[in-house]
């Protein structure tokens, strides 16, 4: 698979590739946003170390390499404000979105900016006809990204994740196509 490219723009939002360089950025970016994410992500635990962002970081390097997951860091501004990524979890054809935002940057349209980026270079990249968001059926604040940017809802799943506190354990899915 062709690779999208290592920065992205979408209004005041910039987007770019993670590296195992940003283990410390990547590190504190997440322990600042952990009681905002536990509810939503089984991985926002209290015990999450610099081990931790490494691991991460070097999956993203990995996944990019291998042309399966396309991770950026989120700046609002030039500030980090999040991390959002393109993966290819949903078979052939589609990526699917990911995001989650520091609560100082949140209800400012930064997900939504950098979702709009990622459907914008999934959907030029050769091969790819489809984008979709999976979010918890309870998770209204993560619900609001597709509806902005005109994804169709397709329905619901169970969701392939361990669950965090506030789920339901089900995922509703948006699509939207070239």
């Amino acid at each position: 698979m062709q690779t999208p490219p290592e920065f992205l723009a979408h209004a005041a939002v910039t987007l770019r590739r993670w590296r195992t360089a940003d283990a410390e950025l990547c590190l504190g970016l997440t322990t600042e946003s952990l009681a905002h994410l536990r509810p939503w992500m089984a991985w926002a635990t209290s015990d999450y170390a610099l081990a931790d962002a490494r691991d991460y970081l070097s999956g993203c390097e990995t996944g990019w390499a291998a042309g399966t997951a396309f991770q950026y860091l989120i700046l609002e501004s030039g500030i980090p404000a999040g991390s959002a990524g393109l993966m290819g979890r949903i078979g052939p054809g589609g990526l699917e979105i990911g995001y989650w935002v520091h609560p100082d940057h949140t209800s400012k349209g930064v997900a939504t900016a950098a979702a709009a980026a990622l459907t914008d270079a999934a959907l030029t990249l050769p091969g790819v006809d489809r984008v979709e968001i999976h979010h918890d059926e309870l998770n209204r604040a993560s619900e609001r990204v597709p509806v902005k940017l005109g994804y169709r809802y397709i329905g619901t799943c169970a969701s392939r994740f361990d669950r965090a506190p506030a789920e339901s354990g089900r995922c509703k899915v948006w699509r939207i196509t070239r």
